[in-house]
């Protein structure tokens, strides 16, 4: 089915794998293309698939744009027409949008390089979590371009203090895993050979709980991040929190376990 990509699901967790070693998962034009239509896909598939953990193959998570397509002598892209170049940049940044539409909280599971793009994707996840040779760089200004890029003027101050947001997108240097999660980018830092244990331990967690719940939790999230108000927050956690009062009953934790 994908090229570029390879996709697990068993018992509602899905594993997407960016599957491109050899260029370190590079995005490519084909992976951008089968990203965009897997989390289309994914918009509806919330009963199938409650949690989806997301990593690359081989020594690195994603390296970012590649380059070789980026470069290519014949057709750079400073050479080519706006309308083309619009074209690719609104490609990726929707699979930014559909990643944080989709029902599904997403768990980066990441080794190796984040860069750019990769680093972009890492910040649209909901939870990072790394092992040490985790490295994450806004790289995009490395190359002359802008670090503003795929939400990351967007999430980045979010998830981290400002300054260090700043700091991180002015200068493109280098974040190790280390460093990522002492300023709160990265959740959990552990070794090389338990990181997807750990991420399907977070997974399993939250495949435990309603698909609705997890739905409209992400939904709220998404948008009082950018909230204005408390008051504004609350109107929105209030009709989600009816919504899941009225389709079904609510779960007592405590049954048949008795209180303490």
């Amino acid at each position: 089915m994908y090229k570029t990509l390879k996709f697990e699901l068993k018992d509602k967790i899905g594993v997407l794998t960016l599957n491109v070693p050899e260029k370190l998962n590079a995005h490519t034009k084909q992976m951008r293309k089968e990203l965009l239509q897997f989390w289309r896909e994914r918009q509806s598939d919330e009963q199938g698939c409650r949690v989806i953990i997301m990593t690359g193959a081989g020594r690195a998570f994603c390296s970012g744009g590649d380059m070789d397509e980026m470069g290519d002598e014949v057709r750079p892209f400073y050479k080519r027409d706006l309308e083309e170049l619009y074209h690719f940049q609104t490609e990726i940044a929707e699979v930014v949008f559909f990643m944080r539409r989709a029902p599904q909280p997403i768990i980066a599971a990441i080794r190796g390089y984040a860069m750019g793009g990769g680093f972009s994707l890492a910040m649209a996840s909901d939870i990072r979590i790394a092992d040490p040779t985790a490295k994450f760089a806004a790289s995009y200004i490395n190359i002359g371009l802008g670090a503003a890029d795929m939400g990351s003027s967007f999430f980045l101050p979010r998830e981290v203090n400002l300054g260090f947001a700043a700091e991180y997108l002015y200068t493109g240097e280098t974040m190790d895993a280390e460093v990522a999660q002492r300023i709160g980018f990265v959740n959990h830092v552990c070794p090389a050979d338990k990181l997807m244990s750990k991420a399907k331990e977070l997974a399993g967690k939250m495949a435990a709980k309603s698909a609705l719940g997890l739905r409209m939790t992400k939904e709220a999230i998404n948008q009082n991040i950018g909230s204005t108000s408390l008051e504004s927050a609350l109107c929105l956690e209030n009709r989600s929190q009816v919504i899941c009062l009225a389709a079904g009953p609510i779960v007592n934790p405590f049954k048949g376990r008795g209180r303490k």
